[in-house]
């Protein structure tokens, strides 16, 4: 995983703060579907109901996909949170946007890409948020059995596991965000979200989160 500015990055996670799209909870954890505690949660499809934040992070994005993957012919979203960010860049970009389902739909054509399927088209995944990375992985290779050709994706935040580092290195997928976990926690900080005291416990879920609090 590739950050594309470090100072990019601290903006994009004290705005994402700002707005609740991130809430940290270290003393009452959620629980994720997979059984995990966890102190934080994160929901960047707040951030399409704040204009200012939304074109920042609409901008970052596009300065993303232009640095990293020039030769972009197509964006690609991820159902579903990925697919109104991916239709902004692709209107900025003035390029064709298609989108995946997480599964084919169950009528009419039972479509798992919704759009125009141009075999050898090279395109750029787009998603909100990267955990494991591993419905973001199921996505692209969606996508590869379709006939497009992969360049890379991006993504406005990660939690920086390691277990996604080696599931995107294992699937030669080059992922590229704007902000992740470790530039959260001192905007989280100065923002007084969380104490000195709460940081050690914070730092702690993200190397080994399956047994944080467990």
């Amino acid at each position: 995983m590739e950050i594309l500015d470090a100072n990019v990055a601290a903006e994009v996670a004290d705005k994402l703060l700002e707005i609740q799209a991130i809430r940290l909870q270290p003393d009452k954890p959620f629980t994720w579907a997979s059984g995990w505690k966890s102190p934080i949660y994160c929901d960047n499809r707040l951030s399409l109901s704040f204009p200012k934040v939304r074109t920042m992070i609409k901008k970052q994005l596009t300065r993303s996909i232009q640095h990293y993957f020039p030769t972009v012919e197509a964006i690609a979203g991820v159902a579903t949170a990925g697919i109104p960010q991916g239709a902004l860049l692709a209107n900025d970009l003035d390029l064709p946007f298609i989108y995946v389902r997480s599964k084919a739909k169950g009528h009419g054509m039972e479509n798992m890409i919704e759009g125009k399927i141009i075999p050898g088209q090279k395109v750029v995944v787009v998603e909100d948020l990267v955990s494991t990375g591993g419905s973001s992985l199921k996505a692209t290779q969606d996508l590869l059995d379709a006939g497009f050709e992969v360049l890379g994706m991006v993504a406005i935040f990660s939690y920086g596991f390691d277990v996604a580092k080696e599931n995107f290195d294992n699937a030669g997928v080059k992922l590229v965000c704007l902000s992740h976990y470790e530039a959260m926690l001192p905007m989280a900080v100065r923002r007084k979200y969380i104490t000195d005291d709460t940081l050690e416990s914070l730092s702690e879920w993200r190397k080994d989160p399956a047994v944080w609090k467990q």
